[in-house]
């Protein structure tokens, strides 16, 4: 299929490429991925021709800003991101929008680098790398906390989508898996990272606080979409705590959207497609931690869904989460 949209799609910028190295892939050349990384040219521009892509939402890639413990260095790194995109949509504004990065070290900084972002770079939405580290290295602050409710409220009022993207687990926080790093990363750690992230929000209150927000995940929805009727079933014994006035599911399928990043896979993609519906599903590949191609080549040949349902998985369904001025 030609046409495509994808909005998991990751830059770097120097400051950032580091601690990438974590999950890039031990077997990875790491020279190679870190100047697929760093292109916002002509390889990548190759890659999504060859894959059928036309467009990208550009994001910086993970844990980035989320990991840096001084809040200045967090403020400059994220501005410092967000120009380099807002350089490369000027270069190749048919190919490329962006997708802010933010210091969410301190949510009023974060809000005003959104609004930024938005209204004079013109970027589309934001994506953060997940928990954010503070001052010493064992913090994780989520952003379910009251703290977070006013930069939720500039989210809503800027009405752009807001991507919550895995990042790996602190080691000092992930007893159950010590003596199996293998566990923290994307095998299986993004997914209890993410997927519990986006548990707190729902079960916090938020959505009711804040009730016009969008929020993203991708890899098929981090296992939830598989588990939602049993969460919901299991909360009738057992919600203490859970600050929501309806179920769980009910938060989860009215404000969260599921991408294909990373999971390429039928089975799996039914059962998100059962459970959320066809209107809130996205394309997208995860480059260049994923192949543009291997996305596309599955996505594009799937008999789970029909042409129709193809292309507007594929194209319009980002076109209207993000308002994008194409046909």
């Amino acid at each position: 299929m030609k046409g495509k949209i994808g909005f998991e799609e990751h830059m770097a910028i120097p400051e950032t490429t580091g601690e990438t190295k974590d999950f890039a892939g031990e077997s990875a050349n790491f020279n190679e991925f870190t100047r697929e990384i760093l292109d916002l040219d002509e390889t990548r521009l190759k890659y999504m021709d060859q894959s059928g892509i036309e467009m990208a939402l550009l994001s910086l890639n993970a844990p980035g800003v989320q990991s840096i413990l001084d809040t200045d260095e967090a403020i400059e790194v994220a501005r410092k991101g967000n120009e380099t995109m807002a350089g490369a949509v000027e270069r190749h504004p048919t190919r490329y929008c962006g997708m802010a990065a933010l210091p969410m070290q301190d949510p009023v900084a974060a809000a005003t680098e959104l609004e930024r972002c938005v209204k004079e770079l013109g970027f589309k939405g934001a994506m953060v790398n997940g928990f954010t580290q503070k001052d010493t290295p064992d913090t994780a602050i989520y952003y379910d906390i009251p703290e977070y409710r006013e930069f939720w409220q500039t989210v809503a009022d800027l009405d752009v989508p807001f991507y919550l993207h895995p990042r790996m687990g602190l080691p000092s926080q992930s007893k159950n898996i010590m003596d199996h790093p293998w566990l923290r990363s994307s095998p299986w750690g993004f997914t209890v990272e993410t997927g519990t992230h986006a548990l707190r929000l729902c079960g916090s209150g938020l959505f009711e606080d804040v009730k016009h927000l969008k929020v993203v995940i991708g890899h098929l929805g981090e296992f939830i979409p598989y588990n939602l009727w049993r969460m919901d079933a299991r909360m009738v014994f057992s919600s203490r705590g859970y600050r929501g006035s309806k179920p769980l599911g009910h938060y989860f399928r009215e404000h969260f959207h599921v991408t294909t990043s990373g999971n390429f896979h039928d089975s799996t993609f039914r059962c998100a497609l059962e459970e959320l519906g066809k209107d809130r599903l996205y394309f997208c590949s995860d480059y260049p931690f994923e192949r543009m191609e291997d996305a596309s080549e599955w996505f594009d040949n799937t008999t789970v869904i029909t042409d129709e349902e193809r292309l507007q998985i594929g194209r319009t369904n980002a076109i209207e989460l993000f308002k994008l001025d194409m046909d």
